[in-house]
């Protein structure tokens, strides 16, 4: 049965795919089922074998230890806020992050994940038949994150072709930064994040390659990799501490528009119809999610979980899914978990869009163009994450 729904969960993100693509004659099929085979061996090995489990749960207990040590400085700047036995969302999650963007920043001051991410790029070129740009972009927007991953290539940008940039940008709305996988921890189990931010990769690649796919010259493919002055040690860890409370500030501040805001709709109409705005959505979304593998008893639910995402946010998302997440069945949970990791919502379009217009007004203006067929592409790709873990649960 698993395998039924692991074909029409990818037909649905194919076909979809397929009636947007810009050149169907050009798409490399061989190419995708070399990347979907690479996602399917991945997924088995993390969840079905011992070595896999062993991995994933070390994984997962190193940023529960980061999250820990951070919670050191949190409890030092705001401890006795809360009664004991009480949960702050923006201590116990958001305020977290200042800490991991400082570690970031120090691995990439001592040129560890710069390393790692331009190779772990040039073998995943080799593995896909992608561009060397576009994999390294790949994997560094899983590791950095944006907007900031954009001004690694910043000189590059303005000479895109629009192609390439839309691939890149499709890569950057399905991943998530390595700054996050702690936050996201805290509300999904550990092994579902982790998970989530490998498939991402290919699950991005696949989709570029149906809606945009396009051939390269040899010399397109020239990696510039742009690196910034090197600031003395102590003013990076400055600079990194402000920008993770920045993110941390813009993120609350976004959860206490967006719920509000969810909450208003549906008070509008429950008044007005009787039923939540989010059940509607649910019921929109509810063949997606049975398609992916969802029992359909439980499509509605999930599938307003999954139409909140897009809507709002994943932290929107998650905060509602687990609220409801003691309901549904493990596989359910295991299949949102995936679908829910990713940064494809209309929010993060427009922080794409306007990222790109900072560094080239003439490729910013082309994002904005294509924008919904940027969010089609990046959100079939959580649709492939997620359908490809519900194949192991």
């Amino acid at each position: 049965m698993n395998v039924i729904f692991l074909l029409t969960g990818l037909l649905l993100a194919f076909v979809l795919a397929f009636l947007f693509s810009n050149n169907r004659k050009k798409i490399k099929y061989k190419r995708i089922l070399i990347m979907l085979a690479i996602q399917i061996i991945l997924v088995y090995f993390m969840m079905n074998t011992s070595i896999g489990l062993v991995v994933i749960t070390k994984v997962g207990v190193f940023f529960e230890d980061l999250l820990k040590i951070a919670d050191a400085g949190v409890q030092f700047v705001f401890g006795g806020l809360l009664n004991e036995g009480k949960f702050s969302f923006f201590l116990g999650v958001l305020l977290p992050l200042v800490f991991m963007s400082v570690l970031i920043g120090i691995l990439n001051y001592i040129k560890v994940l710069p390393f790692i991410i331009k190779y772990i790029g040039l073998i995943l070129s080799k593995i896909t038949g992608m561009g060397k740009l576009e994999s390294y972009f790949a994997v560094s927007t899983s590791v950095l994150g944006q907007p900031e991953v954009f001004l690694t290539i910043i000189k590059q940008i303005p000479h895109l072709t629009p192609k390439r940039l839309y691939t890149i940008c499709t890569s950057a709305m399905s991943a998530i930064s390595m700054a996050m996988v702690g936050s996201y921890m805290k509300m999904l189990e550990p092994k579902y994040v982790v998970t989530a931010v490998v498939l991402n990769i290919f699950s991005a690649l696949i989709i570029a390659n149906i809606i945009n796919p396009y051939d390269l010259d040899d010399n397109e493919d020239i990696i510039q990799i742009e690196a910034k002055e090197r600031l003395p040690f102590f003013q990076m860890v400055g600079e990194s501490i402000m920008d993770g409370f920045k993110i941390a500030i813009i993120v609350g501040a976004m959860l206490l528009g967006f719920i509000s805001l969810m909450e208003l709709i549906n008070v509008i109409f429950l008044g007005a119809f009787h039923i939540s705005f989010q059940t509607i959505i649910g019921y929109i979304f509810a063949p997606v999610a049975f398609l992916m593998g969802v029992p359909w008893a439980e499509a509605v639910k999930a599938g307003g979980i999954m139409a909140t995402k897009l809507i709002t946010n994943e932290f929107v998302a998650m905060l509602k899914f687990g609220e409801i997440s003691k309901h549904l069945s493990h596989r359910t949970i295991a299949i949102v978990s995936v679908y829910l990791v990713s940064f494809a919502n209309f929010g993060t379009v427009g922080i794409v869009s306007g990222s790109i217009k900072s560094i080239s007004e003439k490729q910013g203006d082309y994002i904005s163009k294509v924008a919904l067929k940027l969010l089609l592409g990046a959100t079939l790709a959580s649709v492939i994450s997620g359908t490809i873990m519900g194949l192991v649960i």
